[in-house]
């Protein structure tokens, strides 16, 4: 193969690579914006959930305890800095471990951990955070279940953890956390473009019959379906 050869090779190979960026990009825009309708019910919805974002990432927030489901026992305070107890609710994020872990900040992202988290090669985690209350606003918003649907969002929830032999979570001793009341732990499944925190949130808005984006990669794109 000559030198000539080899140029337009690249070259093309290059258009292809830069061809898929642009076509996702347009489909991360446009897709969100078909919205998936939330189930019909006459139950009274009586449970308080909450989805929370810090503009890049969405977590799913759901009470500590209540008759359905006490978190306390799944996921043991004494995981947190804090070691408390007193808390009201629960935010569960799923993502890339190496993210999580190993880039406290955009300054500090690695090219190999953005790598391995956009092509399926990265193991994943779930960052689990304690809070004595939620508040309102563009970043939170809350969203009442019946008791049905929040037993089928636990599930869904719970589902994504990966466990021991023995069916416990499996607890991530890191110093990485990123404060006094929140922990990770071993999860299931790969990261990826097509497959973020962000489509992993709005999946268990789908799964809690609750309106969401058909598909997205974004937080924007839940959101938008919660002015």
């Amino acid at each position: 193969m000559n030198l000539k050869k080899i140029f337009f090779f690249l070259l093309k190979s290059i258009g292809v690579m830069l061809g898929v960026v642009v076509v996702y990009l347009i489909c991360g825009y446009l897709i969100p914006f078909i919205e998936v309708p939330a189930e019909k019910t006459n139950e009274p919805k009586v449970i308080e959930t909450y989805i929370l974002t810090n503009g890049v990432h969405t977590d799913l927030v759901v009470p500590i305890k209540n008759d359905e489901m006490d978190w306390g026992k799944e996921l043991p305070f004494e995981n947190t800095i804090s070691m408390r107890s007193d808390y009201a609710y629960l935010s569960v994020g799923w993502g890339d471990k190496g993210f999580y872990l190993d880039t406290p900040t955009w300054a500090e992202l690695k090219p190999s951990t953005a790598f391995k988290a956009a092509f399926w090669l990265g193991e994943s985690a779930m960052h689990c955070t304690n809070y004595f209350e939620m508040k309102e606003g563009d970043d939170c918003k809350k969203i009442m279940l019946t008791k049905k649907q929040y037993q089928n969002l636990v599930k869904y929830i719970k589902s994504k953890f990966d466990r021991d032999k023995n069916g416990k979570v499996i607890f991530i001793p890191t110093d990485a956390v990123y404060g006094i009341n929140d922990a990770f732990y071993d999860a299931k499944g790969k990261y990826s473009f097509f497959e973020t925190c962000n489509t992993w949130a709005n999946d268990g808005l789908k799964e809690a019959g609750q309106k969401a984006a058909l598909w997205t990669p974004s937080d924007l794109g839940i959101f938008q379906h919660y002015d």
